[in-house]
C-alpha cells in the first residue's frame, strides 16, 4: 500500500511524523507500509524495555483477555494486587497506585505531596506546597507536570502556569537549597535528565538531596518514568546511589509497550482519602497482567546483570565513535545514552538515519547537538555493532 492511500490528515497535528506507517515489529526491528525494516534504537521513548511484540507480552494480553479486562477502579482484581506486592517487595515502598501514563504518575505525586504538606505542616504552621524541580526537567504535558517540568519555552504555552515549582539546577545541592522556603513541601527530579540531555544526577548528589530533605523535613520524590525498570542496569535508578526517597512515579518500561505508569510511596506518606485519586483505568487487569510478565522477565538471576554489560559496550562503542569522528564524547546511565555531536546536527542526522537504505536507523535527538539511545534492554551486541557501523557511515557524511 503506498503512503498517499492512507486518511493521515484525520489525525490532529501534534507533531511533525514523517510518511512512514509502521505495520510490524519484534525485537530492535520494525517494519513499514513498504516493507523497509529499520534498527529501532528510539524504542517508543524507551517504552519497549523488551522490544517489540515480546512474547511474554503477547502472552499476557491473550490470557488475561480471555479472562477479565476492566472491572472497574473501585473493586480489586488478582493482577493489579500482584504487581502492586511484586513492586513492593523489590522496593523500598509500601503502596501502589495505579495509573496508565507517566504523566498521570507525576501529577498524582504533586498531589499526595501537596495533601501530606497540608496535613503535616512545618514549626511555622504554614501551608507546605512548593515542589522545588529542576531547570531542562521533563515530568509529562498535563498542565501541573509542564509546569513542574524546566523544559525551555513551556511556561508560555499553555500560560499561566500551575504555581508552586520553583526551578534549581541539577547537581548543585547549594542552590537547591538556597531554593527551600517555609512553604516547601518536596524535591522532585529525574534520576537522568532525559529530555533534557542524557543529563545524570550524581550519586553525591543524590546523596546530598536525601540527607537535605530529611534535615528540613521535606519529601523526595524520583520521577523514574524514563530511568525505571531496569534501564540503569539496576531496577530502579535510585539504587544506584544507595539511597531509599520518599515518593517514585513509573511509565514506559513498566507497561513493555503497554499503557502501564505507577505511583509508589512510603507507608508514612499514604496519605490519600477516598476520592482524592482515581481514573477510569487504574489498575485494569489487562495492563497489570502485562506489567508482572515484564517485572518477572527483568527479576530473571541474569537480566539486570546482562543490561550493564551490554550498556558498558554500548557506552565504548559510542566513545570509540567520538574519538574517530572528532565528537565531544558520551553520557548516561545504562542503556540510556547520549553521543554529544559538538554542532546542532542532531535533527539531520536523525532523519537522514531513517531514509537509509535498505535499512533504516532511527534515532533520537533530544537536543540538536546530541543524539540519544535507548534501545530494548535485551539489544544484542550484534545490533549495537549493526548501529555503530551506520552511524559511523552517517558522520562521515556529515563532515565528521
Amino acid at each position: 500500500m503506498e503512503f498517499s492511500q492512507y486518511e493521515v490528515n484525520a489525525l490532529l497535528q501534534i507533531t511533525n511524523r514523517p510518511p512512514v506507517v509502521f505495520t510490524e515489529g519484534h525485537g530492535m526491528w520494525l517494519t513499514d507500509h513498504s516493507g523497509k525494516r529499520y534498527l529501532d534504537y528510539l524504542q517508543g521513548w524507551a517504552v519497549n524495555c523488551l522490544g517489540h511484540t515480546p512474547q511474554c507480552v503477547q502472552d499476557a494480553l491473550a490470557a488475561q483477555a480471555k479472562k477479565l479486562i476492566n472491572p472497574s477502579p473501585a473493586f480489586y482484581n488478582e493482577p493489579s494486587i500482584a504487581l502492586a506486592a511484586l513492586l513492593t517487595k523489590n522496593s523500598c515502598f509500601d503502596r501502589v497506585f495505579f495509573a496508565s501514563s507517566g504523566a498521570e504518575a507525576n501529577e498524582g505525586a504533586i498531589k499526595l505531596a501537596r495533601k501530606w504538606g497540608k496535613k503535616f505542616k512545618n514549626e511555622a504552621g504554614a501551608n507546605r506546597y512548593e515542589i522545588i524541580t529542576f531547570d531542562h526537567s521533563f515530568h509529562g504535558r498535563t498542565l501541573a507536570t509542564m509546569s513542574a517540568s524546566g523544559k525551555p519555552g513551556w511556561d508560555s504555552i499553555f500560560a499561566p502556569q500551575v504555581a508552586g515549582f520553583p526551578k534549581a539546577q541539577l547537581n548543585d545541592l547549594a542552590h537547591v537549597e538556597s531554593l527551600i522556603t517555609e512553604h516547601t513541601v518536596a524535591i522532585m527530579l529525574e534520576p537522568v535528565q532525559g529530555e533534557g540531555g542524557v543529563i545524570p544526577a550524581t550519586r553525591e548528589f543524590m546523596q546530598g538531596l536525601r540527607a537535605l530533605t530529611r534535615q528540613r523535613g521535606l519529601l523526595l520524590i524520583v520521577d523514574e518514568v524514563q530511568t525505571g525498570i531496569g534501564r540503569t542496569g539496576e531496577l530502579f535508578a535510585y539504587q544506584l546511589s544507595g539511597i531509599e526517597p520518599d515518593i517514585m512515579t513509573l511509565g514506559k518500561g513498566i507497561g513493555g509497550g503497554v499503557p502501564l505508569a505507577a505511583l509508589l510511596c512510603r507507608e508514612e506518606i499514604a496519605c490519600f482519602e477516598p476520592g482524592d485519586q482515581g481514573g477510569t483505568y487504574n489498575g485494569n487487569p489487562l495492563m497489570t497482567a502485562v506489567g508482572i510478565a515484564v517485572l518477572n522477565e527483568l527479576l530473571q538471576p541474569d537480566f539486570l546483570p546482562a543490561v550493564k554489560e551490554k550498556a558498558a559496550y554500548l557506552s565504548a562503542a559510542l566513545l570509540d565513535l567520538s574519538d574517530q569522528h572528532g565528537l565531544q564524547g558520551e553520557r548516561g546511565e545504562g542503556l540510556l545514552r547520549a553521543l554529544k555531536l559538538g554542532r546542532d546536527i542532531g535533527p539531520q542526522i536523525v532523519e537522514t538515519a531513517r531514509d537509509l537504505a535498505p535499512v533504516g536507523l532511527l534515532l533520537n535527538s533530544p537536543r540538536p547537538d546530541l543524539l540519544r539511545f535507548m534501545p530494548a534492554l535485551n539489544v544484542t551486541l550484534a545490533e549495537i555493532d549493526q548501529m555503530i557501523e551506520m552511524l559511523s557511515g552517517l558522520l562521515s557524511k556529515f563532515g565528521h
